[in-house]
Parts: C-alpha cells; sequence; structure tokens
C-alpha cells in the first residue's frame, strides 16, 4: 500500500512525461539501465525517471553504482514491487560450462512480475500525460500491459552489442552475415553460449516483442554503424525507430577520480599504460586449477597488473558470503609491487580511464567491453557464455583493438598458464601489442567525442527524448 502512495502523492505534472525503466536482474543489465536513468536525469531536469525491481535487485543496482553521480541517482525513483522468494545458489566453479545456471532461480522469479508492474503502470499513467516504458527484451511478457493504456508506450533496450545481435538473428534463422569471407571462417558458433531453458525463455518473449514502438542500444555508430545499418536491413519490422545512444557511462571520470581506493591508489604509483587489468564479470566462476594456471601466467609474463579475483554473483547478492577463491602459496608475496589481487568490488570504469592502465583481460561482457572501449583500453578477449564469444570476436577481429585468449571452439580445454602467458606479453609487451593499443585509443577518442554536443550518440539521444516528450 505504501508504495501506492509513494506514487500518488509525487508531484508529477498532468501534462508530464514519465519514464519507466524495467531492468532484467543481472548485473549486467541492472547496471546499463541505471546508467540510462542517470544520463536521463543529468541531462533532461523536467523529466521523471522510474527505475522498478525487487528491492534486492534495485538495492544491487545501487550499491554497485560505479561511476555515476550520486546526485543523478538521487532525482531517481526507485519502484521496489514485491517479488516472490527464490533460492539463491552458490555457483558451481567446476562445471563445465560457463554459463551461470544458479542464477535461474532468481530469473524465474522476475518472470511473476506483471501483474505488480501492471499496477504501477496503471498508477503513474493515471498522473502523467504520457508514460514511456524502457524495458530489458528479457522483460517483454511482463510490461504487455502497456498495450491497454491509453497513454503508455514501451521501447526495447538492448544489453548486448549491435554486432552480436545482428549476428545472432541471422544465425537464428538461417540468413548469411555479411561480413568478409575470411572473418565469416572465423566466425564463432553459437553452440554452448547458454542453456536450452535460457533458450526458451528468450523465444517465450518473442509474442510481446511487438507491442515497443522502438529499439535503444547502447553503442555509437562510431563503433558499430556498419552494423546498425545491417541489423536494420534484417530486422521483422523494420518501421520501428532505432537509437544508438551509447555508451551510456560518463566519459569523464575527473569529478570521482579524487575518492579513496587502493586500486585507484595503487595504479597512481605505476607507469602509463603499464598496467593490465583482469576481472571476469559477475557471472563467471574459476575452478581452483583455473585460478592456479592464470597465477602463474600472470605472474611469469612479468607484466603489471590488478586482478579482481571475486566469485560469481548468487541470485541475491546479499544472503550469504561467497567462496574465497585461494591463490597459489606465496604467490601475492611474489608479485608484491607488481600484481595487485582484489577480492572487492572495483571501480572498473575509473580503474580503465586510469593513464596507467593498458589493457584488460575480460570476459567480453558488453558492459565491459563498451566501457574498455569509451576508454582506449585494448582487451585480452576471454569469453565464457551468452553475447560474449561474439562479443569477443567483434574486439579482436572486427575492430581490432584486442586479442583472443581462447577461441571459443575450445572452450571446454584448459588454458594453460603458458598460454596467459604469451597473450600478457603480446598485449603489454610487444610491437603488435603497441599497433593495438594505438587503434583502441584512437577509437576510445572517437567514441567519446560522439557523445558531446553535436556528436552522433548525443544527438540520437537528443532525437529520442525529443520523440517520447512529442
Amino acid at each position: 500500500m505504501e508504495d501506492q502512495i509513494e506514487v500518488r502523492n509525487f508531484d508529477l505534472k498532468q501534462d508530464e512525461v514519465a519514464i519507466v525503466m524495467v531492468p532484467f536482474p543481472g548485473q549486467g543489465h541492472l547496471n546499463q539501465l541505471l546508467q540510462l536513468a542517470c544520463l536521463i536525469t543529468s541531462s533532461y531536469d523536467d523529466l521523471p525517471v522510474y527505475y522498478v525491481g525487487s528491492a534486492t535487485h534495485n538495492l544491487q543496482a545501487r550499491v554497485r553504482a560505479n561511476a555515476l553521480n550520486p546526485s543523478d541517482i538521487a532525482k531517481i525513483h526507485f519502484h521496489d514491487i514485491p517479488t516472490p522468494d527464490f533460492t539463491s545458489p552458490a555457483p558451481d566453479p567446476n562445471a563445465l560450462s560457463k554459463f551461470p545456471s544458479h542464477l535461474e532461480p532468481s530469473w524465474d522469479a522476475c518472470m511473476l512480475l506483471r501483474e505488480p508492474i501492471a499496477s504501477f503502470l496503471r498508477d503513474i499513467s493515471s498522473i502523467s500525460r504520457r508514460v514511456v516504458v524502457v524495458h530489458d527484451s528479457l522483460m517483454s511478457y511482463n510490461i504487455q500491459d502497456v498495450s491497454s493504456l491509453h497513454n503508455a508506450e514501451s521501447y526495447i533496450f538492448n544489453c548486448i552489442s549491435v554486432f552480436t545481435f545482428y549476428c545472432i538473428i541471422c544465425l537464428s534463422v538461417g540468413m548469411s552475415v555479411q561480413l568478409e569471407e575470411e572473418l565469416l571462417k572465423k566466425l564463432p558458433s553459437l553452440d554452448g553460449i547458454m542453456t536450452d531453458k535460457i533458450r526458451d525463455r528468450g523465444a517465450s518473449q518473442s509474442p510481446y516483442l511487438d507491442i515497443r514502438s522502438g529499439d535503444i542500444h547502447n553503442t555509437s555508430k562510431v563503433i558499430e554503424g556498419k552494423f546498425l545499418d545491417l541489423l536494420a536491413q534484417v530486422a521483422s519490422d523494420q518501421k520501428k525507430k532505432n537509437w544508438a545512444i551509447g555508451p551510456l557511462l560518463p566519459t569523464k571520470m575527473d569529478r570521482i577520480s579524487n575518492r579513496e581506493d587502493v586500486c585507484l591508489d595503487w595504479l597512481d604509483k605505476q607507469p602509463p599504460r603499464s598496467v593490465l587489468y583482469v576481472s571476469f564479470g559477475t557471472t563467471t566462476s574459476f575452478s581452483d586449477r583455473e585460478i592456479k594456471e592464470l597465477a602463474m601466467g600472470l605472474e611469469q609474463s612479468k607484466q603489471r597488473f590488478i586482478w579482481v579475483l571475486r566469485d560469481a554473483d548468487r541470485g541475491d547478492i546479499f544472503t550469504e558470503e561467497a567462496r574465497r577463491v585461494e591463490l597459489p602459496e606465496g604467490f601475492e608475496e611474489r608479485v608484491k609491487g607488481v600484481g595487485l589481487v582484489v577480492r572487492e568490488w572495483a571501480p572498473q570504469p575509473e580503474i580503465l580511464a586510469h593513464s596507467s592502465t593498458g589493457g584488460f583481460m575480460s570476459h567480453c561482457g558488453w558492459n565491459s567491453c563498451i566501457e574498455s572501449i569509451t576508454m582506449g583500453v585494448p582487451i585480452a578477449a576471454w569469453p565464457m557464455h551468452s553475447d560474449q564469444p561474439m562479443t569477443g570476436f567483434l574486439v579482436t577481429d572486427v575492430l581490432k583493438i584486442g586479442l583472443i585468449v581462447r577461441e571459443w571452439e575450445k572452450r571446454e580445454e584448459m588454458v594453460n598458464a603458458s598460454t596467459i602467458e604469451d597473450v600478457v606479453r603480446k598485449l603489454m609487451a610487444s610491437e603488435e601489442g603497441d599497433v593495438i593499443r594505438k587503434r583502441a585509443e584512437e577509437l576510445g577518442e572517437a567514441v567519446r567525442l560522439s557523445t558531446e554536443k553535436g556528436g552522433a550518440s548525443r544527438m540520437e539521444l537528443d532525437s529520442f527524448i525529443a520523440h517520447i516528450t512529442r
């Protein structure tokens, strides 16, 4: 009841347009829609923005808000909707597939939110000129009641790279991917990227996709212009509008760089472009053997590094302690001064923006890739599941701003220390690595410019806002 009162009492002028964000409850999804919410609250003062999800996931989004201005977050109206209880099992670090199946109970629970979301939208609809719902494609079923409200419309927010989206559409329906012959030969397959259950969940959203009025992409024409054009050609409904408004993250990090942080303090003491940042996101669990090989590879490379060593998230990150991953005996002492191991949540965008950072070993989630691309940092690509193999290929073979650690076809093989050592040395301490780094820096500069006044992405964002406030 309290929630409804809060909505009804909110000082919303009858002629206002209200924007409602409905994310899917995974860190990479929560984060991107929070970034979009902040981009809107910081740029267009008069537009009220709601962020709708379970109390747990709304809190997760807030406590992990990297590089976002607290005053922009404070303007967002977080609306907690009651969510059925769900189990929150630990990840299995020894599973052959890296897909985070342990998160499925939390995803199942979020598929039961249609009614409370509909109720919230009805309340907002009654006091607004227009309600604009921006939602993850995996939440299409939950927001279907938009179609029954006379003053509501919805837009899908696409959390993956446009290249990946385009390739998956083509390969799923048997169309040919428009790439050079050499690239086509190397394009990763879709085998093993997800479980059948998740593929079915994606398919179950299909009947509700047509409700939307358009699509928003967290990318820039500077990065994926060609693939935005190709996507438009294969889209099922070519009348729907598309906006490429990314990167959503603030591109200037000076506002927060003065805060105390062990990673940033350590980076301040390192030479320019000398540090490899190593992090595999929030859904990757490594076995003890994999961790040992990675530790040995980093040590033998003799390159500086920051390694964020964390287990994959549980469905509810606030429930229980995550497993503490053990390193080979004496490792941290031996690498002291050269390497830093961090077990806490790390300020990734600020690390990537730091002048001492010269490379990023990544699982190639789109969040991480767009952050790295924006900051001009080349990537050692080690994809684990879902969209990551295609995104890794975009980085290494299409944009040519990275090196592959392990080919997708060899995903079930152990990556040994010598392979890791070779890739790290090549990226951080070779002429080939320098060429890749220069290319990454040039792309980053162009991407950052695209978000400024008159730039391609800023114009797309202004166009989207003009469209929804028409």
